[in-house]
C-alpha cells in the first residue's frame, strides 16, 4: 500500500471515529482535517488557447484530454497542489476578444470551463496574442512565492497583430513575466512560417520552451477494456455524495458528478483517477463528506437548512451514522477504482508505446507533460516516472 492510500484510510478512519462518538462534539476535535506537509509543492498553469476557427481539433482534444494532463502533473511525489487557469483569444472584430478564467483547484470548474471554447471567427491570420498573453500575465492571480513552479502555455498557430496601437506587445510582457517568476512556452499548431520565430522568440524571452506541433494536436485518447466498469464506479460513487450548503452550491455538485457520467469513457476515467490520487468525491467544496473530512465544515455551525433533505429529519446520531456509512463506502469504492485504474494504465501505456514508434509521439498532451516536468526540476519537483521521448518534430527550447 502506497503512502497515499495510507493517508487515505486514515482520514477516513477519524472521520468514522468522529462521526460516532458520543453526543455532538466540536466538530474540530471530531474531524481532524488533512495533515498537510509544511511547505507544500504547488504548480500554477495558465493555458493561453486560440479559438478562432483553424484551432478546432485542438480545442476539441483539449477537452478530452484536460484530466489526463491534470493526472500526470500531480504525478510527482509528493502529491503537489495543481491549479489551472484558462485565457481563450480570438481577434478584435470577433465574438470576443479574450475570456478570462482565474487559476482553481476545481479541475472539474475547469473542465466545465473548457467545454464553453468553440472554433469560430479569425480569418485574417494575426490575431489577439499580445492582449491573451498580457491578461494571463497580469489579471491572473498568480502566487507572490518564488517557490511556486508557474507556468504559460501559449498555443496558437497565427502571429500576433503588432499594429494595434494600444496593445501592450510581446516583448514587454515578457519582461513582466520575467519579474513575476513565471515561465511562458509556446506551442506552435501547424506549419505558419510567420509565427514560428515569434513564437521562439516569447521562449527565449520567458526562460520556456517552444514546440511545433500538428494543426489538430495529436491528442492521442485510449479506450481500454475496463473503461465501462470504471464508468458504473462513477454513478456508484456519485451516489455517496452528500451535496450540502446553498442550493447553488448543491445543484453545483450534482451538476459536476452529471458531467462526468455524460463525459466520454476516457475522460471520465481520467477524472476519476484524478479524484481517487486525491482522495476525493469530487473537486471543490460541496460534498459533506470530503468537506468534514478536510476541515472545511462543521456540522455543529451547520444550519438545518443547509443539509440535504435527507439528513434534516434525522437525530444527529442518525447523521452521524449516514456519513459514516457514505464515508466507508466510497472507500472501497476508490479502492476498486484504484485497481482498475493499474490495469487501464498498463494498457494505456502499452498502446503509446506503439503510437509512438509509428511516429505518433508529438501529441500536444505528451508535449505538456515533458516540459512541465523538466522545468518542475526548478523548484525541486520531481517525477519518478519517466516521460516519452523526444520527437524529432518537437522544436527548441530557451534558454
Amino acid at each position: 500500500m502506497n503512502l497515499h492510500r495510507i493517508c487515505c484510510s486514515l482520514a477516513a478512519t477519524i472521520l468514522a471515529l468522529g462521526l460516532t462518538s458520543a453526543g455532538l462534539p466540536d466538530q474540530e476535535a471530531a474531524v481532524a482535517p488533512k495533515p498537510q506537509p509544511a511547505a507544500a509543492l504547488q504548480i500554477e498553469v495558465c493555458f493561453v488557447l486560440d479559438t478562432t476557427g483553424s484551432m478546432g481539433g485542438l480545442i476539441a482534444g483539449a477537452k478530452a484530454k484536460i484530466w489526463s494532463i491534470a493526472n500526470q502533473l500531480i504525478a510527482a511525489k509528493p502529491t503537489p497542489k495543481l491549479k489551472i487557469a484558462l485565457v481563450a483569444y480570438r481577434d478584435r472584430g470577433d465574438g470576443y476578444i479574450t475570456l478570462v478564467f482565474d487559476l482553481t483547484e476545481d479541475i472539474d470548474a475547469v473542465y466545465s470551463n473548457l467545454q464553453k471554447f468553440v472554433a469560430g471567427g479569425g480569418g485574417d491570420e494575426p490575431e489577439s496574442v499580445n492582449q491573451a498573453l498580457h491578461e494571463a500575465v497580469t489579471k491572473i492571480t498568480w502566487s507572490p512565492d518564488r517557490e511556486v513552479l508557474k507556468i504559460v502555455f501559449l498555443v496558437g498557430d497565427s502571429p500576433p497583430h503588432m499594429n494595434y496601437g494600444d496593445d501592450v506587445k510581446y516583448p514587454d510582457v515578457c519582461q513582466f513575466a520575467m519579474q513575476k517568476d513565471l515561465i511562458i512556452n509556446t506551442v506552435q499548431c501547424g506549419s505558419n512560417p510567420r509565427t514560428t520565430p515569434i513564437w521562439q522568440e516569447i521562449a527565449q524571452r520567458s526562460e520556456g520552451k517552444f514546440v511545433a506541433i500538428s494543426q489538430t494536436g495529436d491528442m492521442q485518447v485510449v479506450s481500454t477494456p475496463v473503461d465501462q466498469d470504471l464508468a458504473e464506479l462513477n454513478v456508484a460513487l456519485g451516489a455517496t455524495l452528500v451535496p450540502y450548503g446553498h442550493d447553488e452550491q448543491r445543484r453545483l455538485v450534482a451538476a459536476k458528478q452529471a458531467a462526468s457520467e455524460a463525459a466520454a469513457a476516457p475522460a471520465a476515467a481520467d477524472r476519476l483517477a484524478y479524484n481517487v490520487a486525491l482522495g476525493r468525491g469530487v473537486q471543490g467544496v460541496g460534498d459533506l463528506v470530503d468537506d468534514l473530512k478536510d476541515g472545511k465544515a462543521t456540522l455543529a455551525t451547520l444550519k438545518k437548512e443547509e443539509l440535504p433533505a435527507d439528513m434534516q429529519a434525522m437525530t444527529v446520531e442518525q447523521q452521524r451514522d449516514f456519513l459514516q456509512q457514505k464515508a466507508e463506502k466510497r472507500q472501497q469504492l476508490q479502492a476498486r477504482v484504484h485497481e482498475l485504474l493499474k490495469q487501464r494504465q498498463a494498457f494505456i501505456n502499452t498502446e503509446l508505446q506503439r503510437r509512438l514508434q509509428a511516429g505518433k509521439g508529438n501529441a500536444f498532451d505528451v508535449q505538456v507533460a515533458r516540459i512541465i516536468r523538466d522545468q518542475a526540476r526548478r523548484k525541486g519537483i520531481e517525477y519518478g516516472d519517466v516521460a516519452p521521448p523526444q520527437s524529432k518534430q518537437a522544436g527548441g527550447e530557451g534558454r
